[in-house]
């Protein structure tokens, strides 16, 4: 449009464009399902896995067949075989028979359990024999009461590694460590292993599970982005 303002030159004016929205934009369905079916679409590939891994951990306790094919919780399936591992990983790194006999025998140990002995000779030559044999305890003064108990304790210094040693070996031999640690897990319920998971590591898993929705959700939003971009 131009104007003229007396005998100046016409005053021409810019025309005005309209706007052109895209289509997309206004398109209801597609914002629908662009924005928000694909990001929650993601969210749930994102949360689901870990959600179903945790069920499928312990359930179903019983087998069942679907379709010839046998379904059933990892840990009631495998129980037995982690029972074997674990009694066999106890028996032979985790427990020793032959490290228990060595820390007993230790003359470091005996040396603390001295003073007991000590004392329960003390009272066995001073009160119990006079009970027993009142004849040879009135022949026992301090002085022979303080060389039996260093005889006896020296007796008992060489004696005791032996009497333990042997012990343990027939202790070993009558014990199965590895079947009891086995029959011990096998008959663990799966209800009662479930709840100390829940106790101690479902909180932690439930926030892993959380975190995935939300960056299953971050990058729905992102392909949805690019998606109305090109």
């Amino acid at each position: 449009m131009a104007l003229k303002a007396g005998g100046s030159r016409p005053l021409v004016l810019p025309s005005l464009k309209p706007i052109s929205i895209p289509y997309r934009f206004l398109n209801f369905s597609e914002m629908y399902s662009g924005w928000i079916i694909l990001p929650l679409t993601c969210a749930f590939i994102g949360w689901f896995p870990i959600w179903i891994g945790i069920r499928l951990l312990f359930h179903p306790v019983k087998a069942w067949n679907l379709l010839g094919i046998r379904i059933q919780g990892i840990l009631p399936a495998k129980q037995k075989q982690f029972a074997e591992s674990l009694g066999k990983l106890a028996a032979t790194e985790l427990f020793s028979f032959g490290e228990i006999a060595e820390k007993l025998t230790d003359p470091a140990n005996f040396s603390r359990i001295l003073p007991m002995v000590d004392e329960h000779i003390d009272h066995f030559l001073r009160i119990k024999l006079a009970e027993q044999m009142p004849m040879i305890s009135m022949f026992i003064g301090d002085k022979t009461i303080a060389e039996l108990k260093k005889v006896f304790t020296a007796e008992l210094e060489t004696l005791f590694p032996v009497i333990m040693k042997n012990y343990i070996g027939g202790l070993e031999k009558e014990l199965n460590l590895e079947k009891l640690i086995r029959e011990k897990i096998e008959g663990i319920p799966i209800v009662n292993i479930e709840k100390n998971f829940n106790v101690n590591l479902l909180n932690k898993i439930r926030n892993l599970s959380y975190l995935a929705a939300c960056f299953g959700f971050l990058v729905g939003l992102l392909l949805a982005f690019f998606g109305f971009l090109g």
